[in-house]
């Protein structure tokens, strides 16, 4: 019996990570935290029976308890909850599966506990990846990537281990907007940022996607997993989302994890390593595929990419910088607050303003965080 908490349990990492449990009596669900969504963590309570819950704020915890009372499990909430149910005591493994920098110190708490880390949560490692893999090497704490892309590396690096490696080739769908240029970005719509053409996400990673934003901050995410410098991690656009990725070796042979675009494949992974089992669902049917195409990604329009590479080459505290600033415009995108390349201009300049950290510690990168807000709100109101 393999223990599992969750933290972003009502999300869709969270979700179908809980579809997999379903379908597996080799698991059991300890722990769960979710932000606002109560009404699905009620669910979640009565079928899974944890023996903690979390969720955002004191008043969803009180009417949660109140709901659950009944079932007598003990409701947390805010950053202290969070952090109980990532470290939670009889867990084997934490799956990170919360979007933003509020996931860093809930999986620094869980490794802290020696909780082996399924990994969701790209921005833990965006912002403090130098603290990450250290404390997880130093606890001897399995940190297994759940991104569709980082596991297909992962998965292309098994059976590989002392071979050096040319390049890691990180696949992009390309997002809704593929194809069009600056000028046609001018006046796109939320509703049309939203329309991924191949993965169903969260608001917030769909429109990462779409300013290709989510494929930089994966290419930071690639340096840490992987111990590579960000030279060796080329972005590819593949449309179809078949190839999910690949390892180049120095001997030229290219390894390759290819499927259909299904998240409950990369999370099972994650959860069975290094055994695979199983999975129901759609199998990728090769005699119908009329093409796979790859193309260099648009740097110029989709400006997410190059700003993924600066700060992951500049480090320190520049890739908090970015981070913040995205999670701050895509949040004001997604109230219409602002147009959709509004989001590049407050990056650049949360980046161009940020003062130089260059080994920040937790309490720098908090800082920084709250610092980029201030620094947004005072140039752009």
């Amino acid at each position: 019996m393999k223990r599992i908490s969750i933290i972003g349990s009502t999300g869709s990492i969270g979700t179908q990570t809980l579809e997999i449990v379903r379908e597996n009596k080799e698991y059991e669900v300890v722990a769960l935290a979710c932000g606002r969504n109560i009404e699905l963590m009620e669910r979640q309570m009565r079928e899974f029976h944890p023996s903690f819950v979390a969720v955002g704020s004191e008043e969803d915890a009180a009417s949660l308890r109140d709901a659950t009372r009944d079932l007598g499990i003990p409701v947390g909430y805010g950053m202290d909850g969070l952090i109980k149910t990532a470290a939670w005591e009889t867990a084997d493994v934490t799956v990170t599966a919360i979007v933003g920098m509020i996931g860093v110190q809930p999986t620094l708490a869980a490794i802290e506990a020696g909780k082996d880390i399924a990994l969701a949560n790209k921005e833990t490692l965006v912002t403090a990846g130098h603290l990450v893999m250290k404390a997880a090497a130093e606890k001897g704490v399995k940190i297994l990537p759940v991104d569709s892309e980082h596991s297909a590396i992962f998965q292309s690096l098994q059976g590989n281990k002392g071979n050096r490696i040319s390049r890691i080739l990180l696949t992009a769908s390309g997002g809704p907007f593929r194809g069009r240029t600056r000028e046609e970005l001018e006046n796109v719509t939320l509703e049309d940022a939203l329309k991924h053409p191949n993965w169903s996400m969260g608001q917030k990673i769909t429109i990462d996607s779409a300013t290709m934003v989510n494929k930089g901050l994966e290419v930071i995410e690639a340096t840490w997993l992987f111990d590579v410098p960000p030279e060796k991690v080329e972005v590819l656009v593949q449309p179809q989302s078949i190839i999910h990725s690949a390892v180049e070796y120095e001997d030229g042979a290219v390894i390759a994890q290819l499927g259909t675009p299904d998240m409950k494949l990369p999370i099972q992974y994650a959860l069975t390593w290094p055994e695979r089992k199983y999975l129901a669902g759609e199998r990728l049917d090769f005699t119908k595929l009329s093409a796979i195409t790859l193309a260099q990604p648009d740097r110029k329009t989709f400006l997410g990419l190059d700003f993924a590479y600066r700060a992951a080459a500049e480090g320190g505290i520049i890739p908090t910088a970015l981070n913040a600033a995205n999670e701050l415009a895509v949040a004001d995108f997604l109230k219409k607050k602002i147009r959709f390349l509004d989001i590049y201009d407050r990056i650049a300049y949360a980046m161009d303003t940020a003062q130089k950290i260059d080994d920040p510690s937790i309490e720098d990168i908090l800082a920084e965080e709250k610092a980029v807000g201030e620094r947004l709100r005072a140039k752009f109101g």
